[in-house]
């Protein structure tokens, strides 16, 4: 995947560099906005951005409640937490505040406490923000959409 999105770094970046700085901005707003679209159904479908679905929830003492048959990460792939930062230089997305710690935890599979004071539990790895093939199509699709002049 890193190679693809290297390849499309090369072809995109000249483009972009004879844009202005207001118009590379534009660009940006509009290509994070995209991602953050295309992250928050994946995350919906809880999905990996390799396709693979989400690992699904440990059983914890065989608790099996409401919480438990509901989908992972509802409310975190809101705009309120999905956040988006662009400048005429860089888009970027991801999450904010204490939202970002938990997001951390689970991308990386990491050692988290599952409450305050709670017992420690190692999460599974979801990576809830990625970049797949069919988005790196859709940046160089908006990138041209960009450059060409309205008719």
């Amino acid at each position: 995947m890193s190679d693809e999105l290297q390849q499309l770094e090369q072809w995109i970046t000249p483009l972009i560099n004879k844009l202005s700085p207001k118009e590379r901005r534009l660009l940006a707003r509009e290509v994070a906005r995209d991602l953050r679209l295309a992250n928050r159904n994946r995350i919906k479908a809880q999905t990996n951005p390799d396709g693979t679905p989400f690992e699904p929830r440990t059983q914890l003492r065989g608790r099996s409640g409401a919480i438990r048959r509901k989908a992972m990460f509802s409310k975190i792939s809101t705009a309120k937490y999905l956040r988006i930062k662009t400048n005429a230089d860089a888009a970027e997305v991801g999450f904010l505040g204490q939202v970002a710690r938990i997001a951390r935890v689970h991308h990386y599979g990491l050692r988290d406490r599952v409450e305050r004071g709670g017992p420690i539990h190692q999460y599974a790895r979801r990576e809830l923000i990625g970049i797949t093939a069919a988005d790196a199509d859709h940046i160089g699709n908006s990138v041209l959409n960009h450059l060409t002049p309205p008719k």
